[in-house]
C-alpha cells in the first residue's frame, strides 16, 4: 500500500515540539492517557453495541504489551477504533477550541504535564518518552484500518491497512534515555503494572499484561467502581485518580461529592468539583455533563440531562439501579427518574458549596471566582431553586474589595433600609466611579455592584431576596431618606428644566435631583425600562431593541447647574447655551461608561470651550 506524508496543523506542530523539548516532572502520565483513551473507545463501542449487535464484542479489554529488547510499549483495545479521516481529525489537528490558550498555559507552565489531561491532549504526552509512534487502527464494522506513524518532527505518514484488528493498538518506541533508572524504564513489566496500579486501577474494563515470569496473562486493575465501594475503603487519592480519568484535568479537584438514594428508585453518585473552570465551560458545544450508568453499564458519557445547566462543570458519574439500557436522549429529558435525579443531585451541590462557605472561606472564594458566573445563570430559569443559588452567592460591594453574601449584606443595613440597592455595568471600576453612587456613599448606604454580564438579566426576574426588595440606584427616582428638593426652588428651575428637554431630543424627561453630591448631571432609566448594557445584549443576540430615551437628573448645588440656570434666564436665545446643553448630556453620558453618538462633534465643542477658558 503507498504511504502518505502529512502536516500537522500549525498548533499540533507547537505542541509537539514543547512535548518532545520541554522537561517534565512526571512522564507517567502518557501511559494513563492512552489507557484513559483506551477505556473511552471500548465505551463508546460498548454504546454502540446497544443498537447494532454487529458491533458488539465478547471480552472488551484494554492489553498492554512491553518489549525491553525493541523498547516498546503498545497499548491495544478492541474498542470501537477510528476511521482514516478521524485519525486525521483527532491526532493530526487539535479540533477544539482554546487552542492559542492552551499552547499559552503551557509554554508558561512551570509544570507543563500538569496541563496535559486537562485540555485533552493526552495522546501527544507519547512524544515525552518517544521517538517514535505507530497507531494502527480499525473502525468497528470497518473493512481497512488505518497505519498512522510519526517522529514528532511536524509531519505523520497514512497507510491503508488491510489486516488491521477492530479497535486501536498504539506502540510508543521508546528514548533509550527514558530506561536509565528502574522507575521509569517504561519496557520494565514491574514499571507498567506500578502505573497502571496508581493511576487507572477505577477503569472498568480489564487491563492486561503478561505475568511476571513473562508468561499467562494477569489483569493489573481491580475494575471495582469506586463509587460502589464503602466510604471507608477509598483514600482520597483514589478519588484525585478518578477524578483526573474523568475530567481530564491532571489538578486536584476542589470538592468530593458522595451520595446513594435508596428505596422504590436507587442510585448512587460520585461527583467532583473542579478546582479551576474548564476552558470550554461558556462555549455552547463545550464539553459538560456527568457520565451515567446503569447497574455497572456504561450509557452516556456526557448527559447534560443529570444536572441543570449551571451546574455543567461538576464532573462525576451517576449509576442508576433500573433505568431502561436503550435510553436515548429524548427520553431522558422527559424520564420522570432522570428529573429527580437532577433536582436531588443539584440540592446536594447547592448544599455542599452552601458548607464550603462556612467552613473554608477560601476554598469557597475559590471556587465563586471559577464558578460564580454560570451558577448565576440558574437565576434565569424559575424551575430552579432561586434561593439556594442566592445563599450562596457572593457579590462585589461598596463595603469593601472583598465579595459579600447576601446575608451579609442583608445584616450590614442601616436602620429602616428595607431595601437591597444594586448597579450594574462592565466592570467594578465603571460602577464604583459612578455618580449614581455619590449620595448613596454619602449616607452610608452599601450598594452591590454587579459586573457579570448574566446580572443585567437576573435582577430582572427576581424581585426580592428574603423579603428584601432589589433595588437598581441608577433606576427610577431616589429614594433615600434625605432632604427632597423644595418646591419653590423646583419652581426656579422650571425654564432650564424645559428648556433642557427640548434643547436635547435624545432624553424622556429632565429633572432634579438629591442622587448627587459631586457631579452635575447623571442619566436614569424608568423603573421598568431597560438599562444601557441590557439594550446592548439584546442587539448583540440579534433583538431589534428601540433605543431607550433616558431621564436627565440635574445636580442643583453644583455651580455648573445653577451658572446654567442664570444664563438661560439672561439670554436664551445664546447658541453657546445649546453647545453646554450637550456637553452636559455628554459628561453624564461619559461618566457612566455610555458611547456617546458622535465623539468627534463631542470633542470638537469640549476643544472649543477649553479654548476659551485658557
Amino acid at each position: 500500500m503507498s504511504t502518505e506524508t502529512l502536516e500537522f496543523q500549525a498548533e499540533a506542530r507547537q505542541l509537539l515540539q514543547l512535548m518532545v523539548h520541554s522537561i517534565y516532572s512526571n512522564k507517567d502520565v502518557f501511559l494513563r492517557e492512552l489507557i484513559s483513551n483506551a477505556s473511552d473507545a471500548l465505551d463508546k463501542r460498548r454504546l454502540a453495541g446497544l443498537t447494532d449487535e454487529r458491533l458488539r464484542v465478547e471480552d472488551p479489554h484494554i492489553a498492554v504489551e512491553t518489549d525491553q529488547r525493541a523498547r516498546t510499549l503498545t497499548v491495544r483495545d478492541n474498542g470501537i477504533g477510528m476511521t482514516r479521516d478521524e485519525v486525521v481529525g483527532l491526532i493530526g489537528t487539535i479540533a477544539r477550541s482554546g487552542t492559542a490558550e492552551t499552547l499559552r498555559r503551557l509554554r508558561e507552565s512551570k509544570e507543563p504535564a500538569e496541563l496535559i489531561g486537562q485540555f485533552g491532549v493526552g495522546f501527544y504526552s507519547t512524544f515525552m518518552v518517544a521517538d517514535k509512534v505507530t497507531l494502527v487502527t480499525r473502525k468497528a464494522g470497518e473493512e481497512t484500518g488505518t497505519r498512522w506513524e510519526s517522529a514528532g518532527e511536524g509531519t505523520y505518514t497514512l497507510e491503508t491497512v488491510e489486516d488491521a484488528p477492530e479497535g486501536t493498538a498504539v506502540t510508543v518506541h521508546l528514548r533509550p534515555e527514558d530506561g536509565e533508572d528502574g522507575l521509569h524504564d517504561y519496557a520494565e513489566p514491574s514499571t507498567v503494572r506500578r502505573i497502571v496500579k496508581q493511576y487507572s486501577d477505577f477503569i472498568a474494563f480489564p487491563i492486561r499484561a503478561a505475568g511476571p515470569d513473562g508468561t499467562g496473562e494477569q489483569t493489573l486493575n481491580s475494575m471495582k467502581a469506586l463509587w460502589a465501594r464503602p466510604r471507608n475503603e477509598v483514600d482520597e487519592e483514589e478519588y484525585r485518580e478518578f477524578y483526573r480519568h474523568i475530567a481530564h484535568d491532571w489538578t486536584d479537584p476542589l470538592e468530593t461529592i458522595r451520595l446513594r438514594a435508596e428505596g422504590t428508585f436507587e442510585y448512587e453518585a460520585l461527583l467532583f468539583i473542579p478546582a479551576r473552570r474548564p476552558h470550554d465551560l461558556f462555549q455552547r458545544d463545550g464539553r459538560h455533563g456527568v457520565q451515567l450508568y446503569v447497574k455497572r453499564v456504561f450509557i452516556m458519557e456526557d448527559s447534560r440531562e443529570l444536572l441543570p445547566d449551571h451546574l455543567r462543570f461538576v464532573k462525576g458519574v451517576v449509576d442508576a439501579a433500573d433505568l431502561s439500557l436503550n435510553i436515548s436522549r429524548e427520553i431522558l429529558q422527559q424520564d420522570r427518574h432522570i428529573q429527580l435525579i437532577r433536582r436531588r443531585l443539584a440540592k446536594k451541590v447547592m448544599a455542599t458549596v452552601k458548607e464550603m462557605m462556612a467552613a473554608d472561606p477560601e476554598k469557597y472564594r475559590t471556587f465563586w471566582r471559577e464558578f460564580g458566573p454560570a451558577v448565576k445563570e440558574g437565576l434565569l430559569d424559575p424551575a430552579e431553586d432561586r434561593k439556594a443559588i442566592l445563599d450562596v452567592a457572593s457579590f462585589s460591594s461598596t463595603a469593601g474589595e472583598e465579595p459579600t453574601s447576601l446575608a451579609d449584606y442583608v445584616a450590614r443595613m442601616k436602620d429602616g433600609q428595607d431595601k437591597i440597592y444594586y448597579m450594574t455595568g462592565e466592570s467594578r471600576a465603571q460602577v464604583e466611579n459612578s455618580p449614581h453612587l455619590e449620595a448613596f456613599r454619602a449616607q452610608g448606604y452599601e450598594v452591590l455592584l454587579l459586573t457579570d454580564p448574566v446580572d443585567e438579566i437576573w435582577v430582572e426576574s427576581i424581585p426580592d431576596h428574603d423579603g428584601k426588595e432589589f433595588s437598581s440606584v441608577a433606576r427610577g427616582a431616589v429614594d433615600l431618606p434625605a432632604d427632597e428638593v423644595p418646591e419653590e426652588r423646583t419652581g426656579s428651575y422650571a425654564a432650564l428644566l424645559g428648556w433642557l428637554g427640548e434643547t436635547l431630543g435624545d432624553v424622556k424627561d429632565v429633572r432634579l435631583t438629591t442622587r448627587l453630591t459631586n457631579s452635575p448631571a447623571c442619566l436614569v432609566s424608568d423603573a421598568d425600562g431597560l438599562t444601557p448594557t441590557l439594550e446592548k445584549m439584546y442587539r448583540a443576540m440579534g433583538q431589534d431593541v428601540p433605543p431607550a430615551r433616558r431621564i436627565l437628573e440635574l445636580n442643583p448645588d453644583h455651580p455648573l447647574v445653577g451658572a446654567l440656570r442664570t444664563a438661560h434666564e439672561e439670554r436664551a436665545d445664546d447658541p453657546a447655551l445649546a453647545e453646554t446643553a450637550e456637553l452636559l448630556y455628554g459628561t453624564a453620558l461619559l461618566a457612566e461608561g455610555g458611547d456617546l453618538t458622535d465623539p468627534a462633534r463631542f470633542a470638537k465643542l469640549l476643544a472649543d470651550r477649553l479654548a476659551r477658558t485658557v
